[in-house]
């Protein structure tokens, strides 16, 4: 090898290094670090719905909104206005004239359910690992988070919940109940304005 390929060779090397190094380095708390940097996001959103008892799945879209670490809003604008509010331990259902308001601690399996999305938008591991198994495919570009709930009675409920996302964006969540049932939110991030 002549010294011109080795120096060559060398430079490849030097330039491959700090970005196989990061790729290495790159995992669950990784990812828990770059989602938490997110402080707040507004985000569009499309669900589909796929229930047993239906011909064809039920499509809901509307607007998310987050704000660290344990404000969520979920306003459904199609095919009827809808909103959920997510604040602290208190979640508000807005149906037309219709308003519950529930203490997510009388709902244990709701309250994990809804802690699976605020918790990853949040970048808590702890809190995730309170009631799921979590495990990470892909790579810091293109990457999914799979949580298998714990507990024996979220079980009966949820199946899994497969989180997908770019860098430090969620853009799909699914959910697969033990039922059968699923829902798939495809999201997009929205653009903040000053």
């Amino acid at each position: 090898m002549t010294l011109k390929k080795t120096f060559r060779l060398m430079l490849v090397a030097l330039v491959l290094l700090p970005a196989i190094g990061h790729a290495a380095d790159w995992g669950i708390d990784q990812l828990m670090r770059d989602l938490a940097q997110t402080r707040s996001g507004r985000a569009s959103f499309v669900e589909k719905k796929s229930i047993a008892m239906l011909d064809k799945p039920v499509e809901s879209s509307g607007d998310l909104l987050y704000t660290a670490p344990d404000h969520l809003e979920k306003r459904t604008l199609k095919p009827k206005a809808e909103s959920m509010i997510l604040d602290q331990g208190t979640l508000m259902i807005e149906r037309g004239r219709q308003k519950h308001r529930l203490q997510l601690q009388d709902y244990p399996e709701l309250a994990a359910f809804i802690d699976s999305i605020r918790s990853t938008l949040a970048g808590d591991r702890k809190a995730l690992e309170r009631n799921y198994r979590l495990s990470l495919d892909g790579t810091a570009e293109h990457w999914t988070l799979q949580l298998l709930p714990t507990d024996e009675k979220m079980q009966a409920v949820v199946k899994r919940i497969r989180i997908a996302g770019v860098r430090d964006e969620v853009r799909s969540i699914e959910i697969t109940q033990a039922d059968g049932d699923s829902s798939l939110m495809l999201v997009e991030k929205l653009a903040t304005t000053p």
